[in-house]
C-alpha cells in the first residue's frame, strides 16, 4: 500500500518504553514480594491518581535547566494547572492532609504506580517509571527512619539479592545542613551553590576524591572534554565539605594510627573503635542543626544494631537525596555488584532506590509541620539488575492450551471444550483465526502452549480427540530422521476419549511440571 501523508508513524516518544508480557510477569512477581514485606511490617495499600492540582504536587525536583521545571502539567478546562505525579510522595502528602482526621497517626501505607519526569531522557534514563513506596506519617521518632531501613533490606532480599550484593546507606540532611552553615553556604542567596555542592557529593562513588574536589572548586573537565561549572568553593570550605563526605576514610585512617600507636599493655588508643557517627560529633556536634543530626544517626545505628541489620545498614555522609522535601535523615539502596555499562565496561550497579524524612511535606496544606518518613524502590532499575545477576532462562513462562479449529462444523463442539477446560481452571484458549492446521500449529508454538487438542471430522465421529504435547514433541522431534518419519510417528501425540479431555490435560500438565523440577 502506498504511503499517504496523513499515516501516522509506529513510533514512540523518547523516554517511554513498551513491556512485554515477560517483563509484566517478572515485575509483577518482583511487586507481590515486595507487598508481602511490607504487609508484614504491618503497612496497608492506598492509591491515588496519576494527576494533581500542580500547587498540591509543589516543585522538589533539583531540576533548574529546564523552563517547565521536569513536570508534565497541562491546564483544565477551568485554566487551573494540572501535572503528572513525578513522585508517589507528594500525593501521599496530600492525601493524608486531606483525609487527616480519620487516618490512624502514625499511618503507615504503601502504594505502587507509574511516575512522570519530564527530563531528558538517556541510558536507562526514562520519563515514565513505576515506583513502590512505603511511609510512616505522624511518627517523629528516628525509630520510623531505623525501620524503614530494616524493611528497605528486607524487601531488597526478598527478590532474590543476597548479603554483601546491597547495602542500605544512611545520611542526614540535618548534619549536611550544619556543615553547609560551617561553610558558608547557609541562606537563600547560597541556594544555587548548594544545589551545585549536593550534585557533586552524589558523585563521589563515581568520581572519587580529586573528581568531587574539582566539582567543589572551579570545575571539571570530563574524558570527553565537557567542562562542568563547579561550586567555587575555596580551600576551607571545601575542606568542611570533605571531612564530612570523606568521614569513612577519615576514621579507618584514624582507627590504623590509632592501632600503631596502642600502649603495649594493651590499652586503646585515643581514636581506636571510634565509629563514623563519633568522628561527625567530634569535628561538626558543635553546631546547633548539625548536633541534632547526628544524634538521630546514633540513635538509628543503634536500634540497627539491636535488630541485627548492622551488617547491611550502614552510616555513609557521602549519600545525598536530591529532593528538596527531606528534613532530616535521608537513605538509599545500593547494589555492590558490577555490570556492563554502555561502552562494555564493569561499573557497580549503585542506587536502586532511598527516601528519607520529609517533616514539612504534609505541614504544606496544614499550616502545622507533621514528621512523616518513607522510601521508594525503582521498580524498573531494580527489575534491570536482577536481570543482569541473573538473566532469566529463555523459556518464556508457559502459555495457554490451544484448542485448533479444524473446520467450520467443529466451531461449536472447539467452543465446548475450551469452556470445559476453563471451568477445570486450566488456562485454554480456540484459535480465532482463518488459517490451516499447519498455521494454527504454528500460533501455538508461539504462545509457548504445553499442548494443543486437535478434533476433526473423523475424530468427532470416533468422539475422541487428539492431545499433542508440545514440549514432549519438541524433545522428540530430534530424534526422528526426516519430515516424513516425523509424521508417521507424531511424537508426543496421543488419541484419548472426548469425555476424558479435561482429565487427560491436567495429567499431562502435571507430568510437565513434575518434569520441569
Amino acid at each position: 500500500m502506498a504511503d499517504t501523508p496523513n499515516r501516522p508513524k509506529a513510533r514512540l516518544p523518547r523516554g517511554f518504553a513498551d513491556r512485554t508480557a515477560a517483563d509484566i510477569r517478572a515485575v509483577d512477581a518482583m511487586l507481590q514480594r515486595i507487598r508481602a514485606v511490607y504487609e508484614r511490617y504491618g503497612f496497608e495499600p492506598v492509591e491515588t491518581p496519576l494527576i494533581e492540582f500542580t500547587d498540591a504536587l509543589g516543585k522538589f525536583l533539583p531540576d533548574l535547566d529546564r523552563p517547565n521545571e521536569g513536570v508534565f502539567s497541562f491546564k483544565d478546562d477551568d485554566e487551573t494547572w494540572l501535572s503528572l505525579r513525578y513522585d508517589l510522595t507528594a500525593p501521599l502528602a496530600r492525601y493524608v492532609a486531606e483525609n487527616f482526621d480519620r487516618l490512624p497517626k502514625p499511618y503507615r501505607s504503601y502504594r505502587a504506580g507509574w511516575v512522570f519526569r519530564n527530563e531528558k531522557p538517556g541510558p536507562g534514563r526514562f520519563r515514565q517509571f513505576m515506583q513502590f513506596d512505603a511511609d510512616t506519617v505522624g511518627a517523629a521518632s528516628p525509630a520510623a527512619d531505623a525501620e524503614m531501613c530494616m524493611m528497605m533490606a528486607d524487601a531488597i532480599e526478598a527478590v532474590g539479592l543476597r548479603r554483601g550484593q546491597y547495602a542500605i546507606k544512611v545520611n542526614s540532611r540535618r548534619v549536611l545542613d550544619g556543615v553547609m552553615e560551617l561553610a558558608g553556604l547557609s541562606g537563600d542567596e547560597n541556594a544555587s551553590r548548594r544545589l551545585t555542592v549536593l550534585r557533586a557529593i552524589d558523585k563521589f562513588d563515581r568520581l572519587g576524591v580529586e573528581g568531587v574536589r574539582l566539582l567543589l572548586g572551579e570545575g571539571r573537565k570530563d574524558e570527553s572534554g565537557d567542562f562542568t561549572k563547579g561550586a567555587g568553593l575555596v580551600g576551607d570550605q571545601i575542606g568542611t565539605i570533605f571531612r564530612f563526605v570523606n568521614a569513612k576514610a577519615f576514621v579507618e585512617g584514624a582507627q590504623m594510627v590509632a592501632e600503631s600507636r596502642a600502649a603495649p599493655n594493651g590499652d586503646a588508643a585515643p581514636h581506636k573503635g571510634m565509629d563514623i557517627v563519633g568522628f561527625l560529633d567530634m569535628v561538626f556536634g558543635k553546631n546547633g542543626t548539625a548536633a541534632k543530626g547526628i544524634a538521630e544517626l546514633r540513635t538509628i545505628a543503634d536500634l540497627v544494631r539491636a535488630a541485627g541489620y548492622a551488617d547491611r545498614v550502614e552510616i555513609d555522609p557521602s549519600v545525598v537525596r536530591g529532593l528538596e522535601y527531606y528534613t532530616g535523615a535521608v537513605f538509599e539502596a545500593q547494589l555492590l555488584f558490577d555490570v556492563p555499562n554502555e561502552k562494555g565496561e564493569n561499573v557497580v550497579f549503585g542506587s536502586v532506590g532511598g527516601g528519607g524524612r520529609y517533616d514539612g511535606l504534609v505541614g504544606r496544606f496544614r499550616g502545622e509541620d507533621v514528621p512523616a518518613t518513607g522510601f521508594s524502590i525503582g521498580v524498573s532499575r531494580l527489575a534491570s539488575a536482577l536481570k543482569a545477576l541473573a538473566p532469566p532462562a529463555e523459556a518464556q513462562a508457559t502459555g495457554p492450551v490451544v484448542v485448533l479449529v479444524m473446520d467450520q462444523p467443529g466451531l461449536v463442539e472447539a467452543q465446548r471444550m475450551v469452556g470445559d477446560l476453563r471451568r477445570a481452571g486450566v488456562t485454554a484458549e480456540m484459535y480465532l483465526g482463518s488459517a490451516g492446521m499447519k498455521a494454527q500449529m504454528k500460533y501455538a508454538d508461539r504462545r509457548n502452549a504445553p499442548c494443543v487438542v486437535i478434533q476433526g471430522g473423523d475424530e468427532r465421529a470416533k468422539g475422541v480427540v487428539q492431545l499433542k504435547d508440545l514440549l514432549l514433541g519438541r524433545e522428540l522431534a530430534g530424534a526422528v530422521g526426516d519430515h516424513a518419519a516425523y509424521a508417521a510417528t507424531r511424537p508426543g501425540q496421543v488419541e484419548v476419549p472426548a469425555e476424558n479431555l479435561v482429565s487427560e490435560v491436567k495429567a499431562l500438565l502435571e507430568r510437565q511440571k513434575a518434569g520441569a523440577a
